[in-house]
């Protein structure tokens, strides 16, 4: 689940409120049937069938867990932010089916329950538990999700549950991984080929094979037992240190995959579960051809983005048809190639932030009015929203590290360049937009040096699990609307919410009231309503009244 930010409605709002809060992040996704999709697929070293859910050693490093619980104390980089979280570590095995191996250390963050009624000062709303919170990715860091409390869309939820982030392994504060030195990750100015030379091409797959290359030898032997597989089996051990005898989860984008995954490996552990911007589960679209998938929505979300902006040329000036404001941007690639903005912005920075915006529509006034201050000759906004951030290269470096172990380890790629090359020329003819920079993102899984798995088969059978609450943007194109349907499939007694007509990446906890009443029914009653429901779109953005001319 590529993304160019991390983070879901809940995360977007949060770091909108509390812009001390480092983001995070890298992600990828899907959508089956796309055409071309079906190629052979080779897989470097032996394939591995997933085992149940290596039972004994989960067991055992949980029921270790358990008796040693989470020391909580005082976090050591939130000194200067709002609330009282409060921060410790839990132990996982590396490798579970070695328990009494080596161990790593998940860094956990917890803002405890504030019983305070929102509506009524004088109620004391009673605990029910630990709710645990994933963003996705592979590689986003959910260690400042408990203060998303403090948001009033959150206040209901935070008064009855303990608010629990961390930060999944390999990520941030938990045995950190990296495949490169962060300081040549985050480069600018780079090139974005709508169509690719085949020069380029080559260069790109140099680039693929010495990431690969660099991700075994930073990480060694400990590669491969990156997965989302291992994953889930952490968030059980988490479960049980927490004290909680069956687990209340919400997981966002990639995180509703790991989360489905504990689903179908733990069910009678499960209390409740939110899938937020559901992923495809189907094994086979795990991974390639999700994203197959995922290019091809994107270029869907990218005409609404430049129908948006033609429906306000009179504040942007950058055209009144979405093929008009294409024609701007396109002119802004041109003079980006030929002159870098601030000597560090080119197309590939450009492409960049607008794909952010096809992810959030909050993007969208920004990214327009920066657009359009740069055609008439002032750079210094596009510069500020597109240009690499140096300060957070290594955290960048690291999400894209455990994005692309955990990618390539769930599942087998093709090792075959000609199938990827025509796949996605084919793709790019109808899907320019996002398709070749998923390609560059995703490539060093065509040679990468450590065995893959078979993706598990996720599914319940009727009271098996309870019951789950699915929710899911129409529009959405990193986690396309069909990857939804599919785990509503296959979740037994799910329940599906659509946002209707709207594409922003992850709607819980945002705008929309509708979508937020059945969150908080279910979260806090275990009400949920029938099998599918719908929520009316929240409104367009609108521009910004310091973007007139």
């Amino acid at each position: 689940m590529r993304a160019a930010a991390l983070h879901s409605a809940a995360g977007a709002l949060l770091l909108t409120a509390l812009s001390a809060v480092p983001a995070g992040g890298v992600p990828n996704a899907d959508a089956p049937g796309v055409p071309g999709a079906q190629g052979r697929f080779a897989v470097s070293g032996r394939a591995l069938a997933p085992e149940a859910a290596l039972s004994p050693g989960v067991a055992l490093a949980a029921a270790r867990a358990a008796v040693k619980g989470v020391d909580f104390g005082s976090c050591s980089d939130a000194q200067d932010l709002p609330g009282a979280m409060q921060c410790g570590t839990v132990a996982v095995p590396l490798d579970y089916a070695h328990p009494e191996g080596r161990q790593i250390k998940l860094a956990v963050s917890r803002v405890g329950a504030t019983h305070r009624d929102p509506h009524n000062s004088k109620r004391r709303v009673p605990r029910q538990g630990a709710l645990v919170f994933n963003p996705g990715g592979p590689g986003g860091s959910g260690r400042y999700f408990p203060l998303i409390g403090l948001l009033p869309e959150w206040k209901r939820i935070a008064a009855a549950y303990d608010l629990v982030g961390y930060d999944p392994r390999g990520v941030g504060r938990s045995a950190p991984l990296s495949c490169q030195d962060p300081k040549r990750f985050l480069k600018g100015p780079s090139p974005a080929p709508v169509h690719p030379s085949q020069s380029y091409k080559q260069e790109r797959i140099a680039q693929a094979k010495a990431y690969a290359r660099g991700c075994a030898q930073r990480a060694g032997s400990a590669l491969r037992h990156y997965n989302s597989l291992n994953n889930a089996r952490d968030l059980d051990v988490l479960r049980a240190a927490l004290g909680e005898d069956r687990l209340t989860f919400m997981g966002a984008s990639y995180g509703t995959y790991f989360g489905a995954l504990y689903a179908t490996l733990f069910p009678s552990h499960v209390r409740r579960m939110v899938f937020d911007a559901a992923v495809d589960p189907d094994p086979a679209q795990i991974w390639y051809r999700n994203n197959l998938g995922q290019s091809a929505a994107f270029e869907s979300r990218w005409t609404d983005l430049r129908e948006w902006i033609a429906g306000h040329d009179d504040v942007y000036g950058l055209g009144d048809t979405a093929d008009e404001v294409l024609t701007s941007y396109e002119r802004a690639r041109a003079r980006l190639a030929a002159q870098p903005a601030g000597g560090k912005v080119g197309p590939g920075q450009l492409q960049g932030a607008f794909l952010q915006a096809a992810y959030y529509d909050d993007y969208w006034p920004a990214r327009a009015q920066a657009l359009s201050e740069y055609l008439k000759g002032d750079p210094k906004q596009l510069i500020a929203q597109a240009g690499p951030v140096r300060e957070g290269a290594t955290e960048a470096e690291n999400a894209n590290a455990v994005y692309t172990a955990v990618e390539c380890n769930d599942a087998p790629w093709p090792t075959d360049w000609n199938v990827w090359d025509r796949d996605n020329t084919r793709l790019a003819r109808v899907a320019p937009f996002e398709t070749w920079d998923n390609v560059w993102a995703n490539l060093p899984c065509a040679y990468w040096p450590v065995p893959r798995q078979r993706p598990l088969d996720v599914r319940t059978g009727p009271g098996e699990l309870p019951p789950t609450l699915i929710l899911a943007a129409e529009r959405d194109a990193a986690a396309p609307y069909a990857g939804a349907l599919e785990m509503h499939r296959r979740l037994s007694g799910s329940v599906l919410v659509t946002e209707r007509d709207a594409g922003t990446h992850g709607i819980a906890g945002g705008p929309n009231r509708c979508v937020n009443g059945h969150l908080d029914a279910y979260l806090l009653e275990g009400r949920l309503p029938a099998r599918r429901a719908a929520c009316a779109g929240r409104p367009e953005p609108k521009p910004k009244p310091s973007a007139a001319r």
